[in-house]
């Protein structure tokens, strides 16, 4: 017996000296480097079995676990150095960013708040401030704390970018600009500012200065619609028509014009005095303006209108949707309304005559059929 309890004492004291060995540093730094961090953390774990106490382990789990994306990890972690010493600024810094990560936008605030009472100089504090107010919609509270990171840093490219795109949205074009201009002191061929430039100025009206921002943007590979829009309309308001026209083809060939790129294209061909061309563009821009879907909507209310029976209604809704857009079957529900409910011979036949000129497809071959037969029989 006493043989026993000497071997079994042996065994616990082996088993607690292991437990309290430190950490092999080659092992872990492997794991760092090789992005093993999953592998670290469980290796930190078996080092450091709970209850953990100590600050500097309790950071390491932190900082393992935030690596390996286990986040509520990490967070418990952060949360047990922050209960031991709420003084650490690093460890708000982390408490915040893991809260971050996990969605909680209101509650990263408060430990990022908790670090402003601590140093309210600090660059990175109002940046991430802005970026948790934006997020839980404090638009007006994100754009205060821009205001102040921007005052400490003016040179850092994302807080002036961000920062002038709220001016632009509040068309405080002027402010936006001045704030840009700044920053491209520091970095003129920041593709960020640049597009943030091109805004104000184009904004302002100042249309040969965005002629020159967005052409860099696009030599550089910047292809965002609103950049070659912004372009081909300052081309055509410095009275550069065939660049302009040009621009606008880039636009119309990735099948993405719209009513003003075929408006200014048009207006740009009529100055030009090619009126076929102008006529052309202004057809399309007519087809942008007009919603794809009203014709339809004024089908489905004559349908609608139909099956209640009220007649001039329906006939009123069929035949605003056609103004819309001559469609097929339109023609066919005017042709059958006419011919079976309101008994008008001449007039359905006018409307079989047109729903067989409009090359219905194939699928409505019944429809087809029918309305030959209609005209034959109501041959007047």
């Amino acid at each position: 017996m006493k043989n026993l309890l000497t071997t079994l004492f042996l065994i616990f004291s082996v088993l607690q000296l292991c437990a309290q060995q430190p950490p092999n540093d080659s092992l872990l730094l492997d794991y760092y480097q090789d992005q093993r961090f999953a592998d670290a953390a469980d290796y930190l774990k078996k080092t450091y079995p709970e209850p953990v106490t100590d600050l500097k382990v309790l950071a390491k789990l932190a900082y393992t676990s935030k690596m390996a994306s286990r986040l509520p990890d990490a967070e418990n972690y952060y949360q047990r150095i922050y209960d031991a010493d709420t003084t650490s600024l690093t460890n708000l810094y982390n408490m915040s960013e893991i809260i971050k990560r996990r969605g909680n936008n209101k509650k990263a605030l408060i430990y990022v708040n908790k670090i402003l009472l601590k140093d309210t100089t600090n660059f990175d504090v109002y940046k991430q401030l802005a970026d948790l107010s934006q997020n839980i919609g404090d638009i007006e509270g994100s754009t205060v704390y821009l205001q102040k990171a921007n005052k400490i840093n003016p040179l850092n490219p994302d807080v002036a970018y961000d920062l002038s795109s709220f001016y632009i949205n509040l068309k405080l074009y002027s402010n936006a600009e001045n704030i840009i201009d700044k920053a491209l002191v520091a970095d003129t061929a920041n593709l960020l500012l640049l597009k943030g430039k091109a805004q104000a100025s184009y904004a302002l009206k100042r249309y040969l200065v965005t002629v020159t921002i967005a052409k860099k943007l696009m030599d550089a590979g910047e292809q965002a619609t609103s950049i070659v829009f912004m372009l081909g309309t300052s081309y055509y308001m410095t009275a550069n028509y065939q660049e302009s026209i040009k621009t606008f083809k880039i636009m119309e060939d990735a099948n993405l014009g719209t009513e003003s790129s075929f408006y200014y294209t048009a207006m740009s061909y009529k100055a030009l005095h090619n009126n076929t061309k102008a006529i052309i563009y202004l057809d399309r821009a007519i087809e942008q303006a007009i919603s794809t879907g009203v014709s339809s909507y004024y089908s489905e209310k004559g349908d609608s209108y139909d099956h209640l029976h009220q007649l001039k209604s329906a006939i009123e809704a069929y035949q605003k949707s056609l103004l819309y857009k001559p469609d097929a079957i339109t023609y066919y529900a005017l042709a059958t309304l006419y011919d079976t409910e309101l008994k008008n011979k001449r007039i359905a036949i006018k409307y079989y005559k047109k729903y067989l000129a409009s090359k219905p497809k194939d699928s409505q071959k019944t429809y087809i059929a029918y309305s030959k037969e209609r005209i034959k029989s109501l041959g007047i």
